[in-house]
């Protein structure tokens, strides 16, 4: 079942983990799904997050952060990966959760292809992966993940106790100041949960 905006509209914090398990869902242009369970996500919330790209204000790179909840982030980075987050909270508050990992459901040989036969523990297990795995570029930003007849959507996927929630710092956040430094907002599910 489709996840509707009402998920995402919550506190960032509290859809981080509840995307946990969660189906992220790609339709190809044949018609079929490449999907996996979420398995990592990691929070970015507002313009006092001095680790989040609404930071220094709304710019053409980062305008979908202020959207509806439930709508697309994607963004190019380091001159070479794409990344994709999911808004959050109030239209015209900035917050995102970002997807780090799936775990491939659907699609499996897709992603081998796009991932030119790496092993299939190293086919999704990081953000830029995942985006190369599903062919997500900057022409899914901005997206509607709410849409009826969105390209790419969430469904609901497995329940995840939250005893098999892993909380850890946010990753790569070198050169941020503390607190948002080693602020733990990232969220992972126990390889205990699932079989990873």
């Amino acid at each position: 079942m489709l996840i509707t905006r009402d998920f995402f509209t919550r506190p960032t914090l509290e859809v981080a983990k509840a995307l946990l398990g969660k189906r992220l869902i790609r339709i190809e242009e044949n018609g079929t799904r490449t999907s996996g369970l979420i398995l990592e996500t990691e929070a970015y919330v507002g313009t006092d997050d001095l680790g989040c790209h609404a930071r220094s204000g709304e710019t053409k790179r980062n305008a979908s952060m202020w959207k509806d909840a439930g709508h697309a982030y994607v963004y190019f980075t380091y001159g070479m990966h794409f990344l994709l987050n999911v808004v959050t909270e109030a239209e015209g508050f900035p917050a995102a959760v970002l997807l780090r990992s799936i775990l491939p459901t659907e699609g499996i040989e897709r992603m081998r292809e796009r991932r030119s036969g790496k092993p299939d523990k190293l086919l999704t297990d990081g953000p830029a992966k995942l985006c190369q795995a599903l062919d997500l570029e900057l022409d899914f930003d901005g997206v509607d993940l709410c849409g009826p007849d969105s390209a790419l959507f969430l469904e609901g996927g497995v329940e995840i106790d939250p005893k098999q929630i892993v909380t850890k710092p946010r990753v790569g956040l070198f050169s941020v100041p503390e607190p948002w430094k080693s602020i733990n907002w990232n969220y992972q599910v126990s390889p205990n949960a699932l079989k990873i």
